[in-house]
């Protein structure tokens, strides 16, 4: 049969149909695991005693329960849009008591909002998950899968997993510029800093593959100098903060060279570089092309900007969430989020480098 007659074949469309069914099939068995700050934490700072949380009104705003759920955001995070863009269930959080049984089979959110790739990013926010304990919690994940369903069924449900580590934003902010003259900024000027963390970020990666991580999403830090709070901070005039947007613009091209180089090491395309920066950059410059009014007032807070303090309950609070690109003075509203997923799913070399999620599920399903 030609190719230019299966098209019309009945027959092939009955393939097609049943290749599709396959694919979305395994979509649908793999596991998902998160690690990584606020923009993808889903709760697990709910369980913990920290003032990095997300547990008030008018959190959660328009998530389906129209609770806060611990996720900073009104509605959906990354990670659940992302499971939502692949079929796949929202991940639970490592700490929550309804991760049991087949639930493990899902995978887990183990990120934690305040933390960095450092252990000292965060301090003031007392008991945070660190970036070295979120890892220790996965091998916790994994013997309980084991006991589930076997170790060598577990090792390779987890190897099949898809993984999203989100690190840098909280190094920056609530470290090296947390205050004039931290002890960071003391100890390293920014470009030494910029190579510090790269390499720290490095041993993080590698600890992560040493666990069993096949495909791995690895994103760089947004415009940090373009968020509410730092406009309200550092801004008169709504001008994105000069040097934040340097140590971004020092970040994320080297986190993308320490990618390549660590698949070359291993030989295989296991670590995809994701430019959040550019991402966000895209709205940030241009709102009004995305749909929104602005891109420099945050929808729920305080002061200029509203960038001010937290969202609460007495905070400041536009009526419609999706004209707003920040929800708060730190993260993006869930239209921004979906925006930002999308290019994940489809982008070009530009966003996704060396491929996006939806040439790596298409590669995956074949195997």
């Amino acid at each position: 049969m030609s190719m230019a007659t299966c098209s019309e074949s009945s027959f092939c469309i009955i393939v097609t149909t049943l290749l599709l069914s396959i694919s979305f099939a395994s979509a649908q068995q793999r596991a998902f695991f998160v690690f990584g700050d606020s923009l993808v934490d889903s709760g697990n700072n709910d369980f913990l005693a920290t003032t990095a949380r997300a547990d008030a009104p008018p959190y959660g705003i328009d998530f389906p329960t129209h609770r806060p759920t611990g996720r900073f955001s009104n509605g959906l995070n990354i990670p659940d849009i992302i499971s939502e863009q692949l079929g796949l269930e929202p991940t639970l959080p490592y700490l929550s008591p309804l991760l049991i049984g087949e639930k493990l089979l899902v995978g887990a959110n183990f990120a934690s909002a305040g933390i960095g790739i450092l252990n000292d990013t965060g301090f003031q926010f007392l008991h945070i998950i660190h970036i070295y304990k979120q890892l220790k919690l996965f091998q916790h994940y994994q013997q309980r899968l084991s006991a589930h369903i076997g170790a060598e069924e577990a090792w390779r449900h987890v190897n099949q997993a898809l993984v999203l580590i989100t690190l840098g934003g909280n190094d920056f902010v609530n470290n090296y510029y947390l205050v004039p003259y931290s002890a960071r900024s003391r100890q390293f000027s920014l470009p030494d800093y910029v190579i510090y963390i790269i390499s720290e970020y490095r041993l993080i990666l590698k600890r992560l593959y040493d666990l069993g991580a096949r495909r791995v999403l690895v994103t760089g830090t947004g415009p940090m100098g373009c968020v509410p709070a730092e406009l309200a901070l550092r801004s008169g005039n709504g001008e994105c903060d000069v040097e934040l947007q340097r140590a971004a613009s020092l970040f994320n091209p080297q986190l993308v060279e320490m990618v390549k180089g660590l698949n070359r090491e291993i030989g295989a395309h296991v670590f995809i570089a994701v430019n959040a920066y550019e991402m966000n950059m895209d709205f940030v410059n241009n709102p009004r092309a995305y749909g929104f009014v602005t891109s420099k007032i945050a929808c729920c807070g305080q002061g200029p900007f509203n960038g001010m303090g937290l969202c609460s309950p007495i905070s400041n609070l536009c009526p419609n969430r999706d004209l707003y690109a920040f929800w708060d003075p730190f993260h993006p509203s869930e239209k921004a989020n979906r925006i930002i997923v999308q290019q994940m799913m489809t982008g070009s070399v530009q966003y996704m480098h060396p491929m996006n999620l939806s040439t790596i599920m298409a590669i995956d399903s074949r195997v």
